[in-house]
């Protein structure tokens, strides 16, 4: 079963992979470049990435309805639902990014008041927010191109997009952050600046990739584009609205965490940050995975094809698991060296050692999590992912509350709190994908 669905899943996940992960080890440079000027860049980037890419996900998540609705039509063959889904959304899915470059470009700093920043990183935090809120200009087309993608099982145009983006930000990176070639010093403002001029000439790169390709089997027609409802988008958006909410969800537990550590000290936020960008260079290989068991579970809802469904979060997951063990050993061996890269301050590499393992035990609940919640969502099922998640959302902020002020635990307490959040939920939706099969199962025949 393994061998059947191993081959369609990497057509998918891999260039997703690669454009992840290129994408992923080009924030990590760009956190190396500011760790290594000023280690408070650490904590305004922590400050300032975890709301930020909230909204940001919100914009991606809600483009999951528009893709399980034309992976169904794929699945059953329904040409004029695709292109009604595809195209009312690349042409309404904007509105929203629009409306949040205003709310960050002009109201940023009410957000980190909330978050308990210190008047000292306020300055950074707010500059690196305005010079990179014009990305959100892009969001909702890119977020549409990439359902375009995955639902054609093309996706090795997001890898030159990536490739091209990526490779333009170090360079830009290293020129404007140290004040290469003549440009000024610019620090933190240069990191933002370098990352929106690259992803417009990344976007730019792969509308070229994407438009008149003759393999996107589920790209519309320009003419379809210009007189597409917006009903169709509206019916998309009820079914990913739940997706959306339930990342908004997972990111308010994640920007509470981040007011616990804040109230620790000015450091343990830059502490948190440095650990999760080696956490999220693990989390998009999986989600890679997932996007790929999302689209192969919604062509068998459309096929009705239930041993599809099973082999395909089964193979997800075993590779999930692999991923996992593998990024253990790896920090079980060079721990000093991966954290090195970040800081040249000896005391944080120490203390880092320990909060590296703990995200690695994690992985093994949160790649549950991606795939199994990915067979649930691709059953046509998006509300459970989101009760589920609310549910985890309080237990992890009262899980954090507990070991760091209660048990005095401090940053080890919030590593501690996301592993158990993680671990119950991922055995909660265990049961619940196992119950949705067997409904599935009882109820075929009736519908045959």
């Amino acid at each position: 079963m393994i061998k059947r669905y191993f081959r369609p899943l990497m057509l998918i996940a891999v260039p997703i992979m690669l454009s992840n992960i290129i994408s992923q080890v080009q924030m990590i440079i760009d956190r190396m470049f500011l760790g290594q000027m000023n280690k408070l860049y650490m904590s305004a980037l922590g400050n300032v990435n975890s709301p930020m890419w909230t909204t940001a996900s919100f914009c991606f998540s809600i483009t999951v309805g528009a893709s399980i609705l034309i992976s169904q039509g794929v699945g059953a063959g329904q040409k004029e639902k695709i292109e009604s889904y595809a195209s009312s959304m690349i042409k309404w899915n904007n509105i929203v990014p629009v409306l949040l470059f205003f709310f960050w470009f002009f109201c940023g700093e009410y957000v980190y008041r909330a978050m308990g920043v210190s008047d000292n990183l306020m300055p950074m935090c707010l500059e690196y927010t305005r010079y990179f809120s014009p990305i959100f200009l892009l969001i909702g087309l890119e977020g549409s191109f990439t359902v375009i993608l995955q639902t054609s099982n093309y996706t090795k145009p997001l890898v030159y997009f990536g490739l091209s983006r990526s490779l333009l930000n170090v360079l830009l990176d290293w020129i404007l952050i140290f004040g290469k070639f003549g440009f000024p010093e610019m620090g933190i403002k240069g990191a933002a600046i370098a990352t929106t001029i690259s992803e417009y000439a990344g976007f730019i790169i792969s509308l070229a990739l994407v438009i008149k390709n003759p393999r996107l089997k589920t790209m519309p027609s320009f003419s379809a584009i210009v007189s597409a409802k917006l009903k169709p988008f509206l019916r998309s958006v009820r079914l990913g609205i739940n997706t959306a909410l339930e990342d908004t969800a997972w990111n308010l537990g994640n920007l509470a965490l981040i007011r616990i550590l804040n109230s620790i000290d000015e450091m343990a936020a830059g502490i948190y940050s440095i650990v999760f960008s080696i956490e999220i260079l693990v989390v998009v290989v999986i989600g890679a995975i997932g996007n790929g068991t999302l689209t192969l579970s919604g062509e068998a809802k459309g096929k009705g094809d239930i041993r599809q469904i099973k082999g395909v979060c089964m193979t997800a997951y075993i590779l999930s698991v692999l991923v996992a063990f593998a990024t253990l050993i790896v920090c079980l061996i060079f721990p000093h060296q991966i954290l090195g890269l970040f800081t040249n301050e000896k005391e944080i590499i120490t203390s880092c050692g320990l909060y590296l393992i703990l995200v690695c035990l994690n992985f093994y609940g949160k790649a549950g999590n991606i795939i199994i919640g990915n067979g649930i969502r691709g059953s046509g099922n998006t509300i459970w992912m989101l009760m589920t998640q609310i549910f985890g959302t309080f237990m992890v902020i009262g899980f954090g509350m507990l070991f760091v002020y209660g048990f005095g635990l401090g940053i080890t307490g919030v590593f501690v709190a996301v592993i158990a959040d993680e671990l119950i939920r991922a055995v909660i939706n265990l049961f619940k994908f196992r119950s949705i099969l067997k409904k599935w199962e009882q109820n075929k025949p009736q519908s045959a």
